[in-house]
This record gives structure tokens, C-alpha cells and sequence, in this order.
């Protein structure tokens, strides 16, 4: 009996949920949870609204490739300041 078009794109939706599931399981190192204290929001809420990323975790993820970027020395100086 042949399948409805409702039928083949909900097993099409299926498949693709998946695909997706997988590829974030293949990509994902680990999941970070963090506390973080008003000091420190009132720091990102600013770099948030200066930049213009809404989500933390961009931001984050952002600073963090940007600050691989630096050399050993720069890397050393930009983290010994608290």
C-alpha cells in the first residue's frame, strides 16, 4: 500500500531528527554547566550588549576561539589578570 505525503514527511522528519542527533553527538566534546555569580553577569550582560551576540553561549564560544588565537606569552598576560 503506498505511503500518504503526510506519512512520508513524517518519516522524513524522523530521518532527519537523526541525522541531527547524531552530527551533535559526533561534535559535542562535553557539556559545561556553570554557577555564575552577579559579578560576573553584569560583565557578560555588558560584552553582550556592546557586541551585540544575544546568546552566552556564542559569546563564550567566541571569546574562547578568539583568545586561542593569541600567542603563548599574550595567552599568559590576558589570564593572569583576574
Amino acid at each position: 500500500m503506498a505511503k500518504s505525503a503526510t506519512e512520508r514527511k513524517r518519516e522524513q522528519r524522523e530521518r532527519d531528527k537523526l541525522k541531527a542527533e547524531e552530527r551533535r553527538a559526533r561534535l559535542l566534546a562535553y557539556s559545561l554547566k556553570v554557577d555564575v555569580y552577579q559579578g560576573t553577569a553584569d560583565h557578560v550582560e555588558r560584552i553582550k550588549q556592546v557586541t551585540g551576540i544575544d546568546e552566552v553561549h556564542d559569546l563564550l564560544t567566541r571569546a574562547i576561539h578568539n583568545i586561542s588565537r593569541l600567542d603563548d606569552d599574550a595567552l599568559l598576560a590576558f589570564l593572569a589578570e583576574p
